[in-house]
């Protein structure tokens, strides 16, 4: 009932938008990196725009939008809206006035009611808010199969120590830990940041952790290589990783889940956001949430920095000022139409009245009260650092560390970028 109370609410603004705008029957140019269930599922939000407005959507796919949109704005052909892959994406954007000011489209006091502070400010850049996140990802879960672990009388671990015992236990049983997969076509690489960014919460202080976002501290720094190195030891060592670094840099994120529910497993345990679930119901069908498949939190390494949330988030940016872009934002903000997108995914809602009931399973349900539990939340930093060092440098240095070069000649790859990124983003400040 609430459900259906949000999306009416929220079309009847939209049909207050669109004719205020005058934006009835024309057409919305969206970008973004969407595929499969996930695509799916936004043409579901689009639908019911579609219906009460009589604009129509058109999606524009791309594994590599960075690259696509570089030369989409070199052609003075923005898209009108585009699904922002990373914060430090969104920055660059906006600091070359590449994208509109929501403060000037959305209704900033509904705004603030209907969401967390943390999310409108990750979304601002000097004075402005530029883009409008949907949905969230916890990144710091590792995912099990019950049944698999009961057969094999494994214990679900909650420290490192605990962990590290239950890995030698499974080799000394001839089993694999992990499944990893690094492979995300033009993207490949980001899992493994992923990986490096949970271990660096875990180990350093968020302030640290802050620091090397920021690029206060170097690549090179001891704690930063640190991260890697914990990474490393199980990526590399084809006892503790399914198939290998081979395996690990072709399997593709989505399928790296799958080794878990083979009979036999090819492996019990993987390292994932909350999206997986949707891969997972999606590659092997008839799995039961909390029966075939479960998950428990990233464990603690060092006791003093406890159990961060790192996290992800779906977010949308405007880049043409027109009214059917307008009401579109606008119709992405409200509760009905996050309902629709977090229900097909299970994803958690970022908006604050989407009622819990909407969420498929109870595995969603832990999650998003974890999410709110959370003593500490650090966004995802490869996300957070310039596009060119955390979409660019981070997800080839973890290929190229897994494929077996040295980590000191990463670290000091990643931080010839970083120096010149961070200071041409000082320059434009």
């Amino acid at each position: 009932m609430k459900k259906a109370l949000f999306l009416s609410l929220g079309l009847l603004l939209l049909v207050g938008l669109v004719s205020g705008n005058g934006a009835a029957n024309g057409k919305l140019s969206v970008m973004g990196v969407w595929g499969g269930q996930e695509l799916d599922a936004f043409k579901k939000v689009v639908e019911s725009f579609e219906k009460a407005s009589g604009i129509r959507v058109e999606f524009e796919m791309t594994r590599d939008l960075p690259t696509l949109l570089t030369t989409r704005l070199e052609a003075g052909n923005p898209p009108d809206v585009v699904a922002i892959t990373g914060l430090g994406l969104m920055r660059d954007l906006a600091r070359e006035g590449q994208l509109v000011d929501l403060k000037t489209v959305l209704d900033l006091a509904t705004l603030q009611q209907d969401y967390n502070p943390t999310w409108l400010d990750l979304a601002t850049d000097q004075g402005g808010i530029y883009g409008l996140y949907i949905s969230a990802d916890i990144k710091s879960l590792v995912w099990y199969n019950p049944q698999a672990f009961a057969a094999k009388g494994y214990q679900v671990p909650a420290t490192w120590e605990e962990l590290n015992a239950l890995l030698d236990q499974m080799v000394a049983n001839g089993d694999t830990p992990w499944s990893i997969g690094l492979e995300s076509g033009a993207a490949s690489g980001w899992p493994g940041t992923d990986w490096i960014e949970d271990i660096m919460l875990r180990t350093a202080s968020p302030e640290v952790y802050d620091q090397w976002v920021n690029h206060d501290i170097p690549w090179t720094d001891e704690r930063v290589k640190r991260a890697f190195q914990i990474f490393g030891d199980i990526a590399r060592d084809s006892e503790l990783a399914w198939g290998g670094p081979t395996a690990v840099l072709s399997t593709n994120f989505g399928e790296a889940a799958n080794p878990l529910f083979t009979d036999p497993p090819q492996a019990y345990l993987h390292r994932q956001a909350s999206f997986i679930t949707s891969f997972i119901k999606d590659n092997n069908p008839g799995l039961e949430a909390g029966r075939d498949f479960d998950f428990f939190p990233f464990p603690a390494i060092d006791p003093q920095f406890g159990n961060p949330v790192l996290g992800a988030a779906d977010m949308l940016s405007m880049m043409n000022d027109t009214p059917a872009a307008r009401a579109f934002m606008n119709y992405l903000a409200t509760p009905g139409a996050q309902t629709i997108w977090v229900g097909e995914l299970g994803k958690i809602g970022i908006n604050k009245r989407i009622n819990p009931n909407v969420y498929p399973d109870q595995i969603t349900r832990k999650m998003a009260r974890a999410l709110q539990e959370a003593s500490v939340f650090r966004f995802d930093g490869s996300d957070t650092m310039p596009a060119a060092v955390g979409a660019g440098a981070f997800w080839q240095g973890v290929l190229d560390y897994v494929g077996g070069e040295e980590l000191d000649s990463v670290l000091e790859y990643i931080e010839n970028i970083a120096d010149e990124s961070y200071l041409s983003g000082q320059a434009t400040d």
